[in-house]
């Protein structure tokens, strides 16, 4: 009887070592399944995005003569830069002409890279001159967008020479209005149904 329970215990013992090490094995792929996942979300997460802004801006940045939507009228945003923000109903707070980019970027309070971040504007570069950047040079930027963004070396990914706005709008996911919002580009926005 002793003989079959040691057979028994010992037949146990390794199964159960058998499954432990079957467990230690998929850990690493589910790690890299993980990290995958946030590689791809870091295309897209603004969690660490400051939603609301002061309203000011940079200084030289000129204000659109003639934009499609006026300060003070209404709009409906497009676009998924944060959660709650596609399908809200936004107040234009200002409108300005300049050149807008996506840029990649390390934040200098350290994670994980950033990549095609929306929107960064000429005029929040360092040394931003006259000429618009082009695509694949590296810059300083001088924005405080996102959480460690401001002072933080960047490569330009996309330009575009277009109306940029700032918005207010309360997040279709509800919670507080936010105030300010930078930047929402003329093709993000359309028109209000009345």
């Amino acid at each position: 009887m002793k003989k079959m329970n040691l057979v028994f215990l010992t037949s146990l013992l390794v199964f159960l070592l058998a499954a432990c090490a079957s467990n230690t094995e998929e850990t690493p792929e589910n790690n890299e399944d993980m990290n995958t996942s946030a590689e791809k979300n870091s295309e897209m997460d603004h969690s660490e995005m400051n939603h609301s802004g002061s309203g000011e801006v940079p200084e030289g940045l000129k204000e659109a003569e003639n934009p499609t939507y006026k300060v003070g009228s209404q709009a409906i945003i497009e676009t998924d830069h944060m959660e709650g923000m596609k399908g809200a109903k936004a107040t234009i707070v200002g409108a300005y002409d300049t050149a807008v980019y996506t840029v990649s970027y390390t934040p200098t309070t350290g994670g994980d890279r950033v990549e095609n971040h929306k929107w960064v504007i000429h005029e929040e570069i360092e040394g931003a001159g006259d000429t618009p950047f082009e695509q694949g040079e590296e810059v300083v930027l001088n924005a405080d967008h996102m959480e460690g963004m401001n002072g933080a070396s960047a490569v330009i990914d996309s330009v575009e020479e277009t109306t940029v706005y700032m918005v207010d709008y309360t997040p279709t996911t509800g919670g507080e209005e936010v105030k300010n919002h930078k930047w929402v580009t003329e093709s993000e926005l359309s028109p209000v149904d009345e």
